[in-house]
């Protein structure tokens, strides 16, 4: 579908990727109503960083994904809807279970129910790589068998199930989009690119976790193309397509990578409290992108130091968003 003159409704609009997606599609020129999640903050989350011009531009949706009645009125009358409103904390997961199964698959469910009501043109669904759990073989596959290692993960797994159940039993046009680890400027200190830099900007050492899981990071703009890509592609739809590098590697060369960026060499210190219980920990995760380049001609762009390099300047530029008070030990 043609995207400039749109009208598109981004869920989960303040988010990391969604205020990116929100930057791009007001340069395409389509309409955009940008949903947030209300809270007695005054404030747009990550839109509050978009330029000026954007956020004049944008209608601004404010309420809850889990409230049927406000995702139904967000959706009435838009062209196309990309759904990223998610609770996304793993750790988080593992103590509120309940609350991301509201949000990610409740949630799910009002924007699927809405959009076959209004027979909404388009719907792209935010999956993620963790849906994959611990790879069986590499790279992953939109093939590769589904497993829950967190609450998290199931949650959306069982999003994803009911955008297919959608697709198959309604005929809603959503195609679902399963990014590999994104990572950029805006993202929050508990993603683990910026919760390198943050602490290789601030401290004397690095504290993490196990430094062996291997991750494949996508630059968030090439993660915002993937959306793009999928959106106006019809042969996405009733399709999950993977996006990702197809490169991989582990927490320690990623912070041996952002070191070199950055131009430290901190010792690294094993902190307990950043290791994810042993089944739970997902060891290895690689993209293979052949069918969503076969679908939309979509390939990354940004090479790994670049983006890094562009995330660094933003955490350099806005260290209060990354707590230093927390790493001066």
């Amino acid at each position: 579908m043609e995207l400039a003159g749109a009208r598109a409704l981004v869920t989960g609009a303040g988010g990391f990727i969604g205020s990116h997606l929100v930057e791009a599609l007001h340069g395409l020129g389509a309409r955009v109503t940008a949903m947030v999640h209300y809270d007695a903050r005054p404030d747009l989350s990550n839109l509050e960083l978009a330029p000026q011009g954007v956020r004049d531009a944008i209608q601004i949706a404010s309420g809850n994904i889990e409230d049927p009645f406000f995702v139904d009125g967000a959706v009435a009358g838009q062209d196309v809807v990309f759904h990223l409103a998610a609770l996304i904390g793993i750790p988080y997961s593992y103590v509120a279970p309940a609350s991301v199964v509201r949000t990610n698959v409740e949630g799910t469910l009002n924007v699927l129910e809405a959009c076959r009501r209004h027979r909404t043109a388009r719907l792209v669904h935010t999956s993620t790589s963790e849906t994959y759990g611990t790879a069986q073989y590499t790279p992953i596959d939109e093939r590769h068998p589904l497993q829950g290692q967190s609450p998290y993960s199931a949650s959306k797994i069982g999003a994803d199930k009911l955008a297919e159940s959608y697709h198959l039993s309604f005929g809603v046009p959503v195609a679902t989009l399963r990014p590999f680890n994104a990572y950029g400027p805006r993202q929050s200190e508990r993603a683990i690119v910026p919760s390198i830099i943050g602490q290789a900007l601030t401290r004397k050492e690095l504290a993490l976790g196990s430094l062996t899981p291997q991750r494949d990071l996508t630059f968030v703009d090439d993660t915002v193309s993937a959306f793009l890509a999928v959106a106006r592609s019809d042969a996405c739809v009733g399709q999950v397509v993977n996006a990702g590098s197809g490169v991989a590697l582990s927490i320690g060369e990623l912070a041996a990578t952002v070191q070199r960026v950055l131009g430290t060499s901190l010792p690294i210190r094993h902190d307990p409290d950043r290791v994810r219980p042993e089944r739970s920990e997902v060891q290895t995760l690689i993209c293979n992108r052949k069918k969503i380049h076969e679908l939309t001609g979509w390939e990354p762009k940004s090479n790994l130091e670049h983006g890094l390099s562009q995330t660094a300047a933003f955490v350099k530029a806005h260290l209060e968003r990354y707590r230093p008070a927390q790493y001066q030990r």
